[in-house]
């Protein structure tokens, strides 16, 4: 099968591209996490409830923008690799 006719597919979900864009660029709107990850706003939106509901990004409104913070100690959900934190994963992906 020639490159050109591989389906389209990543490693990491979209819930893991927006940590590691939120965590380069914490005071990003919806519309930039929806850009620049490749996902409507809605989906956007519904992928930082979930990262917020769940404690992997707390949220702080400054005037009328929202700032984010990630929680890097947080385990991984799936069993497979709850051993180990999300910051392992942004280690991989943002210098510091």
């Amino acid at each position: 099968m020639a490159p050109s006719q591989h389906r389209n597919w990543t490693f990491l979900t979209n819930h893991a591209h927006v940590l590691v864009f939120l965590s380069r660029n914490p005071d990003s709107r919806v519309r930039d996490i929806a850009a620049h990850v490749g996902i409507t706003e809605r989906a956007a939106q519904s992928i930082l409830r979930d990262l917020v509901t769940d404690g992997y990004v707390a949220r702080v409104r400054s005037g009328r923008r929202n700032s984010y913070t990630i929680n890097p100690e947080l385990p991984f959900r799936h069993p497979l690799e709850a051993d180990h934190a999300v910051g392992g994963l942004l280690g991989l992906f943002v210098q510091q």
